[in-house]
């Protein structure tokens, strides 16, 4: 079976990156936009960085920020009909995953009606159409769904997440300006450095993972390892080098997809509202030394690139070794150490199930069960 890699038509990276979106308007001859971003980056003028851009420069567009931190059926529900009664003709998202998955599903819908319910687009629907063309500008680097074809939706009704996977919905273009990241808190920089990290791994041990996407994994691994603690720091240099690296994770694990550790975050944001990065960060060590044994010797890789020295180690010390720089990062950079002020035992049964039907969960490296995922979640309160 062939392989194949989707990317964006175009993206732009660097300080002051965001002064191509004029370019790209005018050079489209798109009309109006529908600006989506969430309530807090409007709040604190970060999306006023680009609409002030658009408004220098005559460019017609409409807010839309009714998106909440873990995005519903009637976020996105309120999005179509707001596209419609502007009459936009492409979009603009502002923002980390939130406001870019309402972008791509109000621009699916748009452009493939059919799937007006929203829910009905969990998996891999069957759209026709391309969606609406995207112009993405992450404000966190941590998700890359400014070049990913997954997007996430939580369909309030169920208590649960809806992975969505689907080509036709990547952004046409990917603006990546570490700018639009500058006024981050630390703890948000770390959980989405932690999110990024999570992605380059569990994209890197993936049964899809193939040598394209290791190339890019490995890469984005190594630049979170040497540059996140910056970032936190708010060094702009770590800033600029984490934008690049959570983008270069995305590009691979947006084609090879993930495992287990994003199927068991899924459900905390569902349930609690948990921020995704935070979910992926505790998380992730536990589920590596999980799936250890069925990782070859790709722990070794994952090791070197974050600064370990294994010559004369063991599969099972370099194996540790990966684990325990992982579990380093997250520790230095403020992450908790476990689930115990999140997760409600009463609710693992509902949680591991949650988590053993989502769409990454056939990614991971290891099969596994509902009842290894409970043990999983029991380790971790």
């Amino acid at each position: 079976m062939a392989n194949s890699f989707v990317l964006n038509e175009k993206s732009y990276h660097g300080p002051g990156a965001i002064q191509e979106i004029v370019t790209e308007v005018n050079n489209n001859g798109w009309k109006k936009a529908l600006v989506v971003s969430d309530p807090d980056l409007v709040k604190f003028g970060v999306t006023q960085k680009v609409t002030d851009l658009l408004d220098e420069n005559g460019i017609d567009y409409t807010l839309f920020s009714k998106i909440k931190q873990n995005p519903t059926v009637q976020n996105v529900k309120d999005g179509v009909q707001a596209f419609k009664d502007e009459d936009a003709d492409f979009l603009i998202s502002i923002g980390g995953g939130s406001s870019m998955d309402v972008g791509k599903a109000i621009g699916i819908i748009i452009n493939n009606p059919d799937f007006e319910d929203v829910v009905s687009l969990e998996g891999v629907a069957d759209t026709k159409n391309k969606a609406v063309p995207m112009i993405a500008v992450p404000t966190t680097a941590g998700t890359a769904a400014e070049v990913t074809i997954n997007y996430v939706i939580t369909d309030e009704e169920k208590n649960r997440k809806m992975v969505c996977v689907d080509p036709k919905d990547i952004p046409a273009i990917a603006v990546v300006d570490p700018d639009m990241m500058s006024t981050m808190p630390a703890s948000l920089t770390a959980a989405t450095g932690m999110d990024a990290l999570t992605h380059a791994i569990e994209g890197y041990i993936t049964g899809g993972a193939w040598p394209l996407s290791d190339m890019f994994h490995i890469t984005a691994i190594k630049m979170i390892s040497d540059s996140l603690r910056d970032a936190v720091a708010n060094d702009p240099a770590g800033r600029e080098a984490m934008a690049l690296a959570q983008y270069i994770a995305g590009m691979g694990f947006s084609n090879v997809g993930l495992g287990i550790v994003h199927s068991m975050a899924h459900p905390l944001g569902a349930l609690y509202d948990t921020p995704h990065g935070v979910a992926n960060a505790i998380i992730l060590p536990t589920v590596m030394e999980y799936n250890a044994e069925a990782t070859g010797e790709k722990y070794k890789d994952i090791a070197e690139a974050m600064g370990v020295d294994t010559e004369g180690m063991s599969q099972e010390e370099y194996r540790k070794a990966a684990i325990e720089a992982v579990r380093q990062l997250g520790e230095d950079v403020g992450i908790p150490a476990d689930l115990k002020e999140i997760v409600k035992e009463e609710d693992i049964p509902f949680l591991a199930q949650s988590a053993y039907d989502d769409a990454c969960r056939p990614g991971n490296p290891k099969e596994t069960s509902v009842e290894e995922i409970t043990e999983l979640y029991e380790s971790l309160i």
